[in-house]
């Protein structure tokens, strides 16, 4: 299988295989910045799949990690008040 790798402008994603050097060499003067996921895949729809998967994914883990966090802050809060108040 070959190996992918991505380039990104605004919305607009595109894969190439990682040997494709003059693609990336233009893709690179269009403005299209490089991203550091590289993947294999039997073609480049799959791997472009793969490739919003993990940018999805990564979403959702940073989601919950930060949602996370609120609801333990506003519980610790919310027993501390608790505890003030039955301490009073």
């Amino acid at each position: 299988m070959p190996e992918y790798c991505f380039f990104k402008k605004g919305n607009h994603i595109t894969a190439l295989e990682k040997t494709d050097k003059a693609g990336a060499f233009a893709l690179t003067n269009k403005g299209y910045e490089k991203q550091f996921e590289e993947l294999n895949a039997p073609d480049v729809k799959r791997a472009l799949a793969r490739f919003i998967d993990i940018r999805n994914e990564e979403q959702t883990t940073t989601h919950s990690f930060v949602t996370g966090a609120v609801f333990a802050s506003l519980l610790i809060g919310l027993v501390a008040v608790a505890g003030w108040l039955f301490i009073k």
